[in-house]
């Protein structure tokens, strides 16, 4: 072997035989010195396989105690199972769901008059004062027209920072018995920063014939404003028109509120249990409002929120329709539900209309087994007609 490698330095290196023995004899070290660091990474990963195996052994049998070795470094006592482990983190995870599931509940269960709002959540306290707005009213008959003032706002909670206020026209036109209204008009003031005694001093007016006087109702929204628009509701007032005098200005002082909401339009959904697929079939089939608020240029989309026992599964959304007084979809959506006569289920259905800067919410309304509201008996109607779609009409909350 030697020999060989001589005559093949021979060939290559045209050089001295001192210089190609020092040559050979580097190349040599240089081997052994790789088979060295071979067999020294060879037993530390043998060993390294070793001390894995009894540690795992050890965690198994449940007697893996607090060790500390030669270079500091603790290792933790892990004692209880990882079934353990994986039991206690669900039971978290189940109590936090089921506590923003009461807290879903509690907004969408409308108290007469009237109930919370579903877009602004307020964490005060029912009685903590939210302080009063301060504004005017005035019809001209002539040019019917309703001009609303809104001066000022006095004695805001300490929290507030940047406020301002939402003006909502309400009309019942279509029926002025019925419980369904139609925004048929809405603004904003402008923001007044840092400021719990705000002064706006703002008009704004819409044209109203003096008949559909008794049917308008006004809200005023205090809001606080976020720049990501999650504005803060503070507080609100509202207003009828029924005392309000052609020619005169009415003015008025209100104490700010707890937030309410209302009936804006009616959905019509369909239910159908699947229970050999273990599954719920949800129908959007119409949607209907005034025909105040119809706009041609605007679209709409439903979207479909469902909860089971504390699980909030994976939304899913209708295709976009033009906007009109009844609003056809017709569309169906499958979403699990494992032992439907055990399974706590909430349906939660927002409508949404499309706009230059996103979208914007018309109303939500919820469904199921939760309580979540009055008691219409759609869901037991599903239960008694298996496989089979029940439909009925549910009011829609702003």
């Amino acid at each position: 072997m030697l020999q060989i490698a001589l005559a093949s330095f021979q060939i290559f290196l045209p050089f001295s035989n001192s210089v190609k023995y020092i040559l050979l004899g580097v190349a040599i070290f240089l081997f052994l010195v790789a088979i060295f660091l071979l067999v020294y990474n060879l037993y530390k990963y043998l060993r390294y396989k070793s001390s894995v195996a009894r540690n795992e052994k050890t965690y198994l049998d449940g007697t893996y105690v607090e060790k500390k070795t030669t270079s500091n470094i603790l290792l933790k006592s892990v004692a209880p199972t990882f079934l353990e482990i994986t039991r206690k983190e669900q039971d978290s995870k189940i109590q936090l769901m089921r506590k923003e599931m009461e807290k879903l509940e509690e907004r969408l269960t409308p108290s007469p008059p009237s109930t919370e709002s579903l877009d602004d959540l307020d964490s005060n306290p029912p009685l903590m004062p939210r302080g009063k707005l301060k504004l005017s009213l005035y019809y001209d008959k002539k040019k019917m027209a309703l001009l609303i003032n809104v001066i000022e706002a006095t004695d805001l909670p300490a929290h507030s920072h940047d406020p301002f206020v939402r003006i909502k026209v309400f009309s019942k036109a279509d029926d002025p018995h019925s419980s369904v209204q139609t925004i048929i008009h809405e603004w904003d003031t402008k923001v007044v920063k840092n400021s719990r005694n705000p002064v706006f001093v703002e008009s704004f007016t819409c044209t109203l014939k003096e008949s559909q006087l008794l049917s308008t109702s006004l809200k005023f929204e205090v809001k606080d404003f976020d720049k990501y628009s999650r504005h803060t509701l503070i507080g609100e007032t509202r207003a009828t028109l029924q005392g309000l005098k052609t020619s005169k200005t009415l003015e008025l002082y209100e104490d700010l509120q707890e937030k309410t909401k209302d009936a804006i339009g009616e959905v019509l959904i369909s239910l159908k249990c699947l229970p050999t697929a273990q599954k719920i079939e949800v129908g959007i089939l119409k949607f209907k409002t005034s025909s105040l608020s119809t706009i041609s240029e605007r679209d709409v989309y439903a979207r479909i929120d469902v909860f089971t026992n504390q699980h909030k599964q994976k939304h899913q959304k209708s295709s976009l329709r033009a906007k009109s007084k009844v609003t056809v979809f017709n569309e169906t959506f499958l979403f699990g539900l494992p032992d439907p006569g055990k399974t706590h289920c909430l349906i939660l259905v927002s409508l949404y209309e499309t706009i230059a800067s996103g979208r914007k919410l018309i109303g939500q309304t919820s469904l199921g087994n939760q309580n979540t509201k009055a008691e219409d008996g759609h869901w037991e109607l599903m239960m008694q007609t298996l496989r089979q779609p029940v439909a009925k009409w549910h009011p829609l909350f702003i």
